[in-house]
């Protein structure tokens, strides 16, 4: 048996593009941005095109959060339906969220052909697979309300669905053509690549350690250097760290693990996910389904493994394929890898203006492949224009999320309960 190992895929397979130089001594710039993951790398390119000075600070490397991490769906909208963002936010705001989300996929593959990035992009779509009865009836109501707002959508069942899931364990899978896969850290390497062709300056192993007005500006500090900015960006998600920012009261931590297989060829490895989409299926504890280009399989669920052993993971990723794809026979596993999610409590985004010049963004809830390409560009062009009708939605007045590290234990031992009964195979 193969050794399984913990390492990202996305990074042992993908060349960093930037340099790794480090902040030291004093620097100015128009902005300051502060992590360079999805969001923060596409404010700045926006930023950079419309003649502003920028600098980039990232406490470890370029793509080493949720931004390198994830599974690499590009997807549209929120986690939840889109009548019931409407209904959380009203209906004038929530159509606007609905609307900037639905067309970000288009976004994000726009973005990667205009600046020339090469990270194994397919705009095949998602399926979003139901599991049971009542897995079908929430994709229905997905279809019909997705439908209803002129979405491309299409509701696949009997041979058809069986056809594109490449399993007959799914009785109704929700195609949406609007969405498709990345290698996510290939997409943030090649934005952050095009960050410095702009002009723009890039600090890694740079974390920030202060963040104080001076003045008319902001003085970001790290151990080693300062930067001095009109206006500041901040975009470091469920990675966010220090006592510098508040931020961390704003959301709560999940974990989200991967399991990747060696390199699958062959007639049975053919007929998974055959037209190329990723997917998901609709179990409160999900489980995340995908290839890469190099045909290895790639499953995914809610929780984290870096602290398990590596005949839990091994016992897992075997439970989910046998039952899906079991003409696959037995599957050498390759590496496996943990990341983070800040969720909020409705499983909506919040956007904050602390202080004049000054914006901040939590909560993609795991959409922040699409969410955080679009948030980038409507910070940058608030910054640029200081007219808020730029942002999908309006800023959010700072109220923390209750007793955030009791939920990020709860959930996680009821994550790690279920996987355990998933690898007894007392549940699936």
């Amino acid at each position: 048996m193969s050794e399984l190992r913990q390492e990202c895929l996305w990074e042992h397979i993908t060349q960093p593009s930037v340099s790794a130089q480090a902040l030291a001594g004093e620097h100015k710039a128009d902005v300051c941005v502060i992590g360079a993951g999805i969001t923060g790398l596409s404010a700045a390119i926006h930023l950079l095109e419309q003649g502003k000075s920028v600098i980039l600070l990232e406490a470890w490397k370029v793509g080493h959060g949720g931004s390198g991490r994830n599974v690499g769906l590009v997807n549209a909208g929120t986690w939840i339906r889109p009548d019931d963002v409407e209904a959380t936010l009203g209906h004038k705001q929530g159509s606007r969220l609905n609307t900037v989300l639905g067309g970000a996929p288009a976004e994000v593959f726009a973005m990667i052909e205009r600046l020339g990035i090469d990270c194994q992009a397919q705009h095949k779509g998602t399926l979003h697979m139901a599991h049971n009865a009542t897995g079908i009836a929430d994709l229905e109501a997905r279809h019909q309300q997705w439908t209803r707002r002129g979405a491309d959508v299409e509701l696949l069942t009997g041979a058809q669905c069986q056809e594109y899931c490449g399993t007959d364990k799914i009785a109704a899978a929700l195609l949406d053509r609007r969405a498709g896969t990345i290698n996510p850290m290939a997409y943030t390497q090649g934005l952050a690549a095009a960050v410095e062709r702009l002009g723009g300056t890039l600090f890694q192993q740079s974390a920030v350690e202060g963040l104080a007005r001076d003045g008319d500006a902001w003085q970001v500090m790290t151990g080693r250097g300062s930067v001095r900015a009109d206006k500041v960006v901040i975009s470091t998600g469920a990675y966010t760290e220090g006592d510098w920012s508040n931020l961390q009261k704003h959301f709560f931590r999940g974990y989200y693990y991967q399991v990747a297989s060696k390199p699958l060829h062959g007639a049975a490895a053919d007929k998974v996910l055959p037209h190329g989409q990723g997917s998901w299926d609709t179990r409160t504890v999900l489980s995340s389904i995908r290839r890469d280009d190099q045909g290895r399989l790639l499953l995914g669920s809610l929780g984290r493994v870096d602290n398990k052993p590596a005949w839990f993971v091994r016992s897992w990723a075997d439970r989910i394929q046998s039952h899906y794809y079991p003409e696959l026979g037995k599957v050498e596993w390759q590496m496996h890898w943990t990341g983070c999610i800040d969720f909020t409590p409705d499983h909506l985004m919040r956007l904050f203006e602390p202080a004049p010049g000054l914006v901040a963004v939590t909560g993609y809830n795991g959409r922040g492949n699409t969410t955080g390409t679009v948030i980038g560009r409507a910070f940058a062009e608030f910054l640029l224009k200081d007219d808020p009708q730029h942002l999908p939605i309006p800023f959010s007045p700072m109220k923390p999320v209750s007793a955030p590290s009791l939920r990020t234990a709860f959930y996680e031992s009821g994550f790690s309960l279920y996987h355990a009964g998933q690898c007894l195979r007392v549940v699936l």
